[in-house]
Order: structure tokens, then sequence, then C-alpha cells
């Protein structure tokens, strides 16, 4: 017996390290899936730098030539000068810009209807809200442009961010519905004894408390009105409207396209994207990952 707790203990060490061997391959197996991901995903971004920085017969060479020779950096002011980068700045962050606040706002106030306030038809009005998320952009789309034109609002940006405030978005009501039923009912109770009246509980105790779906919402407008290409096209005619995406596709015609300035144009459309990802992704996966679970 005396023998066999020998052995036993003696063996005890050494199952110890091969457990963690096994645990630490495991782990850098996982790393280095995750970096060859990686690197594949990164493939597109990567060709779009180098191609942007290329004179106009190397780009499509092949192999491809990942280190351009020589570095053009004057491509990126040739696009600068001809995208007339500083207004389609502006126009394009006019647009995102309000879209952000109008669907911010819209659709936490929806949300907290359906999340908090008791009212006759409200499930079955909820349900009728999320099955228009069947219905395609195509289908309204000819209806909305009648009515836009109607109103007289062509060639102007109301058409790109005045529909976002009313409701905000069928998706982005029910993400931040989702977040708002993980808040007690005990909270807004409390306020309620307090003095707040309906407005005074959403302003001041449901819109802190569900910030990182708000900064979801957010980046997701933000990142879908900025590469937006459709919107502009049907609604903007004159060049001083113009965004980011109208403007890129000014490198591009029915016998020739600037490949080389078109890269460049890309590449400065989308740092502010990237940057603001790069900043808000905690607060940004936070939301998509709450607003699926119900406290």
């Amino acid at each position: 017996m005396i023998a066999r707790a020998r052995v036993r203990t003696d063996l005890t060490p050494v199952h110890s390290v091969s457990a963690r061997i096994r645990t630490a391959l495991v782990r850098v197996l996982l790393y280095l899936i995750l970096i060859a991901g990686a690197v594949f995903v990164s493939i597109p971004l990567l060709w779009t730098i180098s191609s942007s920085l290329k004179d106009p017969g190397d780009v499509f060479l092949f192999p491809p030539q990942w280190i351009p020779n020589p570095v053009r950096w004057d491509n990126y002011a040739k696009a600068f000068e001809q995208m007339n980068f500083l207004l389609a700045f502006r126009n394009t962050a006019i647009i995102s810009l309000g879209n952000v606040a109008g669907s911010c706002i819209a659709a936490s106030m929806a949300a907290y209807g359906f999340a908090f306030l008791r009212f006759p038809g409200r499930d079955a009005i909820f349900l009728v809200l999320l099955s228009t998320l069947m219905l395609p952009y195509t289908v309204t789309l000819l209806p909305q442009y009648l009515m836009f034109r109607a109103f007289g609002w062509l060639d102007t940006f109301l058409p790109l961010i005045v529909p976002t405030w009313f409701g905000g978005g069928v998706f982005y009501i029910f993400l931040i519905r989702q977040f708002m039923l993980r808040v007690h009912r005990e909270i807004s109770d409390a306020a309620r004894v307090d003095g707040c009246g309906y407005f005074g509980i959403y302003w001041r105790v449901m819109l802190p408390m569900v910030t990182p779906a708000l900064l979801t919402v957010a980046v997701f407008q933000f990142i879908g009105n900025w590469h937006d290409f459709l919107g502009p096209v049907i609604y903007l005619d004159s060049a001083d409207h113009f965004t980011l995406t109208q403007q890129l596709q000014r490198f591009q015609s029915v016998y020739y396209a600037e490949w080389h300035l078109l890269m460049a144009g890309t590449v400065m459309q989308i740092i502010i994207p990237l940057l603001l990802f790069f900043f808000l992704q905690r607060y940004f996966i936070q939301g998509l990952v709450f607003s699926g679970v119900k406290g």
C-alpha cells in the first residue's frame, strides 16, 4: 500500500505537467489559427493600401507586388484634389452624423416604449414591426422616391437624414429594447416614486444605462451611411452635394479606370470608420453581447 501510494504521488506531477503542456499546445494552435485567419481577412485591405502607392501599370501585376517600387505618395495628393475631398467629407459627415443622432434618439424612445410602457396591442405591434425586416430595401425605394419628389426634397440631404428620425430603424429598436429588458423594473419604479415622469425616466435613467447599446447603434449607423452609395446616387445630383462614395466613382469610366487613385481615395475614406471602430470596439462588442441576454 505504501509503495502504491508512493507511485501515485510520484505520477501526480507528471500528469499535471502533461496537462499543462496540452493546454499550452491547444492555446498556441488556437492563436496560430486566429492569426492565419486575421492575415487572410486583411489581404484585401493590404492589397488596397499597396495599390494606392503604385504606378498605374503595376496595380495588376502577377504575382502581386506587395511592396511598391517606386512608392508614389503623390497618388494621395492627386486623389485628394480630384475627389474634392474636403467638400465630399463634409457632405458625408453631415449625412452620417444626422443619421446617427436620429437613430439613437428615435430608436431609443421607441425601444423604451416597447420595453416599459403597457398599452393595448403592444406585443402585436412589435411583432408587425419586426416583420418589416423581411422587406428588402428595393420594395420601398420607388414609393419613397415619389414621396420625396412630391415634397421637393430631391438633390438635398433631407431624404437621406429625415427617415431615421421617425423610428430610427427596426433592427436598432430591437437591439436597444433587448438591452433595456435587462434593466430591472424596480429602478424605473423607484424613479417614478421620486417624481420622474415617463420622459424623465427615459432621459435620466434609461439612456445612461444603455450607453453600450447606443454606441453600437451609432457605430452601425455611421459606418452604414459613411459607405452608402445607392442612397446618394438616387437623391443627389449636384456635384456640391456629392459624398465620398460618389466622388470615388469619378475614377471609373466606361473605357478607363484610374485604379491607383481609386485605391488611394478608398484608403482615405475608410480611415475614419477604422478609427471609430478601434476606439469604440469595447462598447460595441459589449452592446452586441448584452442585447441578446434578458436579465
